[in-house]
Formats: C-alpha cells, structure tokens, sequence
C-alpha cells in the first residue's frame, strides 16, 4: 500500500512539474510576440532588449524550478569569472571543465542523493542548455581572439567572437526567456545579431545563386511557420500521452509480456513504443523553437518561392527521423543543435578518435544515469557497423530505381531497428532492466540453437549415434516440411560430418556446452 501510494505521488509530482513547465512555454509564447512588436529593434536599444530578456527569463526560470533556479546563475557566474580571470589561450579549456564539472555534479546530486528516477522536468535540464551555450562562447572567443583567420575553417570564422561580452550580454545570452527551459542551443553572435536587428537579410537566392530582389522583404513575418510548429505540438502531445501511456517501453522487460507474445509481437510493439515516446521530444524542442520564432529569432533567409525560412536553430527535422535510412540520417536530423554542438567542441577539435570522445562527452553531458551511457556505448559499435556496411554494400545496389527502393526499405527497417535496440536503455535508465532487455533479445537469437544443442547431448553417448539421431531427426522434419527447422538439422549434420573422426566427440561436446551456456 505504501509503495502503491508512494508512485502515485511521484506521477502526480511529475504531472505538475510538467504542466508548470508547459504553462511557463506558453506563457513565453505569447511574451515572444509581445517583444518582437513593441520591443522591436527599431523601437527599442538593444540594452533594454537584452534586460527584459534576462529578466523574464529568470521569472520563469524561478516559476519552474523554485530556487534549484538559482544554479543557473552560479553556473553562469563561475564560467564568467574563469572567461574574465584566465588567460584567453586556455580559457576555453577551463571554462569547458569548470561547466561541465559543475553539472555533472548538480545531476549525481540530483540522481544519487535526492530522487533517482526525477526524470522529467528537473532543473538540470536547462542546465545542459547553458553548459552548451557556455562552451560554444568560450571556444568562440577563443578562436577570435587566439588564432589567426587563415587557421580557422569557413564555420569557425563565421562563429568567432572578436570581442568579451559583457556581463548583461553573457547573461542575456545564457538565461533569455525565450531558451531558458528547452533551448535550442543557438550561436553568440546569432543571438546579438537578433537583439540588435542584423539578423533579417532581405534577399533571395535563385538556385544559380544570385540573388532575386522581387521578393525582398525588410521583416518577414514568422505567423505561418509558428502556427504550423503549434500543430505539430499539439499532434506530438496528443499522440505521446494517448499511445506512449498504453505502450510504455518498460513493458519490454516484463516476464510475463515476454512469455506470452512470440518475438515478432515484441519487436513490433518496440517499435511502436519508440514511435510514441518520440513526440515528447517533437513536442518540448517544436515548442521552443516556436518561441524563439515568435520573437523574430531563426529567420534562415528565404526559399524559392520567396517564403521565409524560420529554421536557423531548429531541433529537429520529424519525416527525416521517421524516414531514416542510416543511423547517420537519423542522428542529424535529431537534437540538431546539440549535435552541432558535439561537432564544434569535440569532433572537430579531438585529436584522438573523435568518434568515441564525441559518444562519452554526450554520455557525460546528458547525465548520471548508466543507461545513458549504455545508449551511447552501443551507438558507437553501430555507427562503426553502419559505416562499414553502407561503404561495402551500397553500391551494388545503384544499378536500378528499383534495386535503389529495396536498398531504402531495408536499410529503414534496419536503422529503426538498430534506433530502438539503441535507445532502450536511454528510457530504462538503470543498468539491470538494461541488461534484462538485451538478454531477452540474444536469448531469442540463439533460443533454437541453445534447444537443439541440449537435443544433441542427451541423444546418445557416442559421436556415431548423435550422428545417426540427426540425420532421422532431418529424415522426420523433411517428411513434416517444416524448412527452418529442416535447414537447421541438415546444417549440424553436415558440420558434424566434416569434423575429424578423431575430435567429433570433442566438437560436439564444445558444441552442446557452447549453446547450453547462452
């Protein structure tokens, strides 16, 4: 009764956490088109712009999470202190360890101290925002204040900041309203270019490049685009709370769900788990992206067709991630901004195997939880995989249109199923029900071959008379047709047979341990 009672807290807990945070979003939604109206660039200095965009985002910040808030200021605070006090050659590095140490120490706290399981809405989630917002800073001045312009790659130059910040810029920059709770992760110098109103270039590119003055515009309006995310929120948050609740992917790891459905039924029902537990995320990142745009940030030029593009620092891209056909696709359509961020701290700057130093930071930076590291650990064995496989094996099937489709539909379902095997321990979290999940999947895999051995052992005790059991056992199949079965029969006689009459009973001994061990 107490642990029923108990639960029943923490999900009432975790509802109220969520919807203080969906009101807060809400509410910054609607302060996003009051500050692009009547605190527009034209109307307004970018101080004031820069003030009221701190301090409404510490109001929600204090809104949300109570005074847990205030570890954004001293985290905010001590990288600012390290920026001001260290030498700018190594102030990218120590600002880089001093933040990321500070919240790997906030979420262990968190985790191990307070309420492990707190999964949803705690205060360090904001935190990782601003730990990437910190360290991008802190790489940026460093490459604009330290290295020269021809060491610098076309991206770096566009980052590079060429002057510190002042405090109110740095915290404007860390803390806004409009990406205090969810981000996204934007760049520095995006962000000042939007508070000072450089960030609309009225022009339009042709597909040969040069620009179309038909359909300049001074200040596109963002209406369409933010209508058109709100959507797409509501859709995400009706799909997630209707589906993910009667498909959750704890389920996967129950003794009697696993006993009672064949393993089809458990892929199946894996896969659609995951399907609906993505729109939390296509909910929380749409959502912010939605604000940003609402005050007049993302604008991405234009299309074609004159539009405007409201994707500068959008999180993701939905029909890519559910279309993927490789686990590449896949992760670079999702949390984009946070990729982004991986690839200019770490990937481009590591010396040794950037691949895996890219895996560990992020395991590092989402948290404390070993499923997460378990997640990210697999995730470089199946890049590594999906590397190797789509360099051998692509190109034998670019002869056709239709050899192109098949390799598309296999490598869909391929990388789906690679995604979900991935992110299982991601939701389950801790190390136990993680390892339980793989084990159900490798005992299925070799469930037959673990009977059949066993089959073999107790047949008879000499190699001969095994010999003679599978071979009326691949006699009796045949007369019932049963193929699988039949093939898999015929395969043992045959390895048996081509053993060295010397070591058959050795082999079939190995054998018949090999498969009762799995």
């Amino acid at each position: 009764h107490l642990k029923i009672t108990w639960r029943l807290d923490l999900i009432l807990n975790l509802s109220n956490l969520f919807v203080n945070f969906v009101v807060c979003q809400l509410f910054a939604l609607v302060t996003a088109f009051w500050f692009r109206l009547y605190l527009h660039p034209s109307k307004t200095s970018p101080f004031i712009r820069h003030v009221v965009a701190t301090l409404l985002g510490f109001y929600l910040a204090l809104f949300c999470f109570g005074w847990y808030a205030l570890h954004f200021l001293v985290q905010s605070g001590l990288a600012y202190g390290v920026m001001i006090f260290t030498g700018v050659e190594h102030m990218h590095k120590y600002c880089f360890v001093v933040t990321l140490g500070y919240l790997s120490f906030c979420q262990v706290t968190r985790v191990y101290v307070f309420d492990y399981g707190m999964y949803s809405a705690d205060f360090t989630g904001p935190m990782m925002v601003i730990t990437q917002k910190i360290t991008s800073l802190a790489f940026e001045i460093h490459d604009g204040l330290m290295k020269r312009e021809e060491h610098l790659k076309p991206s770096q130059k566009y980052l590079a900041v060429r002057k510190m910040p002042s405090l109110l810029e740095y915290l404007s920059y860390n803390c806004n309203f409009m990406g205090i709770l969810a981000g996204p992760t934007c760049s520095y110098n995006d962000y000042v270019a939007f508070i000072e109103g450089r960030c609309y270039e009225p022009k339009h590119l042709e597909s040969n490049g040069k620009e179309n003055g038909k359909f300049k515009q001074s200040d596109p309006s963002p209406k369409r685009d933010v209508i058109q995310k709100v959507c797409t929120c509501a859709l995400s948050l009706m799909v997630y709370l209707v589906i993910y609740t009667a498909c959750p992917t704890e389920r996967v790891i129950d003794d009697t769900f696993m006993a009672s459905n064949p393993f089809y039924i458990q892929v199946l029902y894996l896969y659609i788990s995951m399907l609906a537990l993505r729109p939390k995320y296509y909910f929380v990142w749409t959502l912010a992206d939605a604000i940003n745009n609402a005050a007049g940030f993302g604008f991405n030029g234009y299309n074609t067709d004159g539009t405007p593009k409201w994707d500068r620092i959008s999180n993701l891209r939905i029909l890519n991630i559910e279309f993927a056909t490789s686990f590449k696709m896949f992760l670079d359509n999702w949390n984009i901004q946070t990729a982004l961020w991986l690839k200019r701290v770490c990937y481009e700057r590591c010396p040794y195997n950037p691949t895996a130093a890219t895996f560990l930071l992020s395991a590092i930076w989402h948290g404390a939880y070993p499923g997460y590291y378990l997640t990210f650990i697999t995730g470089i064995v199946v890049t590594m995989a999906a590397r190797a496989v789509r360099h051998n094996v692509r190109q034998h099937f670019l002869g056709s249109a239709t050899l192109k489709l098949i390799y598309d539909m296999i490598t869909w379902f391929s990388t789906q199923m690679a995604i979900c095997y991935t992110v299982v321990p991601f939701v389950l979290l801790a190390v136990g029900p993680s390892l339980k999940f793989y084990r159900s999947v490798m005992r299925f895999i070799f469930i037959k071959e673990r009977e059949l051995g066993r089959e073999i052992e107790g047949c008879g005790s000499s190699a001969q008379e095994r010999v003679n059991y599978v071979q009326v056992k691949r006699t009796s199949v045949y007369l019932s047709e049963n193929n699988t079965v039949l093939e898999r029969y015929g395969e043992m006689a045959e390895w048996i047979k081509i053993s060295e009459p010397q070591n058959i009973d050795f082999v079939l001994i190995l054998y018949s341990q090999m498969f009762s061990n799995l």
